[in-house]
């Protein structure tokens, strides 16, 4: 857990002193250039958090090869490393970080690790009901609502008014909603948020991400996660503090870069690829394609935020890409 977000600072630094705390496009990502030559067919299995990014690349991708057929199917991070390692998919896109285990088993059947790529940062949002009118909420209180076993050393937290609401809600019920296990966020959130804690058998399981925050909208005592381009207008997304007297942050393009946002994390994108030796042209153009200006800005478009041309050149570098 320290690593991933020693990982995430030091590459959100390089992010920042591109993108200057805004949302807005390094100037040093290229254009996209079309290549002759790119033909034939892509899958993507995995994460559903990634589900419109991967779809709206695909769109994107197809514009400019209209021959290349590519499907998408979101139903879960967990899904991911099990269709890299059939070879069901080309692309296996993850909203946390693959499991030692799921690169052992890959490495089992092929040999050698996956190769990843960092496509976009995240803000895993915590959404309420847009009448809630909670300020703030620390990961210690987090714990407390969503977790039995209190690995942050805090206690239950079982009504609205245990975190100082007053009036018709000091007696309320928080209604509790996640994700399923197969989810990457669901792991995320576990890892981060409940200091690798359990769930609350009370937490009402959505299958994606969108369903998480419908449901909070219809839900006036609801609190649950998700990834932050999910927001509607029937929700609000509460700031977040490290712990106890510490500044709450929101869930914004700056707080993430900076690593001051506790739950910000980057989106992942697995692959097979066989050490030196080139990734087959159809893969590597879709890579070269989520990394242009076009493609991150789709990110933008889509809610994340993007990264920086020091992240791609990096990525790019260890995959073999120029």
């Amino acid at each position: 857990m320290f690593s991933r977000i020693c990982s995430l600072v030091m590459c959100v630094t390089l992010v920042m002193c591109s993108l200057a705390l805004a949302v807005e496009l390094d100037p040093k990502l290229p254009a996209y250039q079309k290549v002759s030559g790119v033909s034939g067919d892509l899958k993507s299995v995995g994460s559903d958090t990634l589900n419109n990014l991967m779809t709206f690349w695909a769109e994107g991708f197809r514009s400019a090869y209209p021959g290349v057929k590519i499907s998408i199917e979101g139903k879960g991070s967990s899904t991911a490393p099990p269709a890299l390692i059939e070879g069901a998919a080309q692309f296996g896109p993850m909203s946390r970080e693959i499991k030692s285990k799921e690169v052992t088993d890959f490495e089992k059947k092929f040999g050698y690790k996956p190769s990843v790529a960092r496509t976009a940062v995240d803000a895993l949002a915590v959404f309420v009901n847009k009448d809630n009118p909670i300020k703030c909420l620390t990961m210690q209180q987090l714990d407390g609502i969503f977790s039995k076993t209190y690995k942050s050393g805090g206690k239950d937290i079982p009504t609205w008014g245990d975190l100082g609401l007053t009036g018709e809600w000091a007696n309320k019920p928080i209604s509790i909603y996640g994700r399923n296990s197969a989810s990457g966020t669901y792991g995320f959130f576990k890892e981060v948020a409940l200091f690798k804690g359990d769930y609350k058998d009370s937490v009402k399981e959505q299958p994606g991400s969108s369903a998480v925050v419908q449901a909070i909208a219809k839900d006036k005592y609801a609190i649950g996660y998700s990834g932050v381009g999910y927001k509607t207008p029937d929700v609000r997304i509460v700031p977040l503090a490290s712990k106890e007297g510490a500044t709450c942050y929101d869930a914004n393009a700056e707080n993430a870069y900076t690593g001051s946002y506790p739950l910000a994390r980057f989106l992942y994108v697995y692959f097979n690829k066989k050490p030196n030796e080139p990734l087959n042209p159809v893969m590597a153009e879709f890579i070269k394609y989520v990394f242009s200006k076009e493609g991150q800005t789709i990110v933008i478009k889509d809610g994340f935020y993007p990264v920086s041309s020091a992240i791609a050149n990096e990525d790019f570098a260890k995959i073999g890409l120029k």
